[in-house]
């Protein structure tokens, strides 16, 4: 027992983050409708459109401050985003075929079925670069959606949406920077190069001061910038090169963590029990944090440090930026039927859960997959639709589709209430099928 709690342990950890920090971002979501529609609605985007200037000498980059959240402090999201698809592929879900390939399957249908229902409706319009917008999904509010649930949900569901929404995550990367990428500076992107084999040889040298990679970091989204590529790329590409080997083995560990706990206790027996703690006590206990910190990777350290200000700070502040829509500008009586409301409410609504449960099926009957321990079909069908959550990365999408305000109005409308729908619909279902045998897709 103690074996399987110290390997969900993390997983847990991980899923008690995302659960908490969907409520801030839910009150975000909130405070920023009600801005947006108050007698102060004006504030709004005169707040969040000021230029914000940085300086360094003759060089000067100026954004309003919108951009600066969604490219600047956004970059730590995919920085997030790129250290926990890294620790899963090493040794969590993803760490082998046979366990990725149910998640990643589903991923795959529920980001290609998504974006073809939404081409579908807008073809050939001012509206059809769009398309990437309804094959996201939100985890934070996915997770925050299962934990309302409780214990009528096997744990294998929680760790199937987690392992799915990781690697819908990877897709929407790897589509922001294929196919969301105006022009290409080949200059910057050397320099890019120049600073990843930087980061590369300081892996080979077991380089381990987090500073430096920080540095690096900083260095790289600016080539990112400069590049033509969306600036958060580099969060995520600087996650790949986070170490992610321990300096000590776990027996090498715990022979140090004994060794300094045997003086520790030593100098107790010998009477030195005062407040204060002795040299050779504070030797020990010295030695023990030494340990901790050399049996840590990097990629754990940051992952854990910075997940909170994410979670809780920046991906909120993201909402209250983006999430704000004036209804009173809006024709409601038209709002849904326009081609790209269309597209995002069915591609979210209709087109996640039947590509998930769709393409999860093929490969299971294809013997490429096998289900998660105790998930019955009824489950994968209440998770797909919460797979159509799409909020933070739909939103984040939006942004850098269209620059109409009318046309991101539609778009913000559509994305919440897509996700509401989804949200409502994925807990309904798994709320009946907690309480029945599963059945079985013929």
């Amino acid at each position: 027992m103690r074996n399987i709690d110290s390997i969900f342990e993390p997983f847990l950890s991980f899923f008690k983050k995302e659960v908490s920090s969907s409520i801030v971002l839910l009150g975000a979501t909130f405070l920023a409708l009600m801005w947006a529609n108050s007698f102060f609605s004006e504030t709004y985007y005169a707040f969040w459109y000021q230029e914000v200037s940085l300086t360094f000498g003759r060089y000067e980059i100026s954004k309003d401050l919108k951009h600066w959240i969604d490219e600047g402090l956004m970059t730590l999201f995919f920085f997030i985003v790129g250290l926990e698809i890294k620790r899963e592929v090493l040794v969590g879900e993803l760490s082998s075929f046979r366990k990725a390939a149910f998640p990643v399957a589903a991923a795959t249908g529920g980001m290609v079925l998504p974006a073809l229902l939404y081409t579908f409706f807008n073809a050939g319009t001012p509206t059809a670069k769009g398309w990437g917008i309804p094959m996201a999904t939100d985890i934070a509010f996915a997770l925050g959606a299962l934990a309302v649930l409780g214990r009528r949900i096997p744990s294998g569901l929680r760790v199937f949406l987690a392992a799915f929404a990781i690697a819908d995550d990877l897709g929407a990367v790897l589509v922001i920077a294929l196919f969301y990428t105006k022009e290409i500076s080949l200059n910057y992107l050397l320099l890019a190069v120049l600073i990843l084999i930087i980061l590369l040889a300081m892996n080979l040298l077991w380089i381990r001061w987090t500073l430096l990679y920080a540095l690096a970091g900083i260095a790289l989204w600016l080539a990112i910038l400069g590049s033509g590529l969306h600036a958060t790329v580099a969060g995520v590409i600087l996650a790949m090169f986070i170490p992610a080997r321990m300096r000590y083995e776990p027996e090498a560990f715990l022979k140090e963590v004994d060794k300094a706990l045997k003086r520790f206790e030593y100098s107790l027996n010998s009477g030195n029990r005062s407040i204060l703690l002795k040299k050779d006590q504070l030797n020990a206990i010295q030695s023990i944090e030494l340990a901790c910190h050399n049996v840590e990777t990097p990629l754990q350290r940051l992952e854990h440090s910075l997940h909170p200000w994410v979670a809780f700070a920046i991906i909120p502040l993201f909402a209250l930026a983006n999430a704000g829509v004036t209804l009173g500008e809006l024709d409601l009586s038209k709002a849904f039927v326009e081609p790209v409301s269309l597209g995002i409410l069915t591609g979210l609504f209709l087109g996640k859960p039947l590509g998930i449960v769709a393409v999860a099926c093929v490969a299971v009957r294809m013997g490429l997959a096998a289900m998660p321990a105790g998930v019955k079909w009824s489950h994968i069908i209440g998770a797909g639709f919460l797979g159509g959550i799409g909020f933070t990365m739909s939103l984040f999408i939006a942004g850098l589709s269209f620059v109409d305000k009318g046309i991101m109005d539609l778009t913000k409308l559509a994305i919440l209430t897509a996700s509401v729908l989804s949200g409502v619909t994925g807990m309904v279902i798994l709320w009946i099928s907690g309480g029945k045998e599963g059945g079985r897709i013929a």
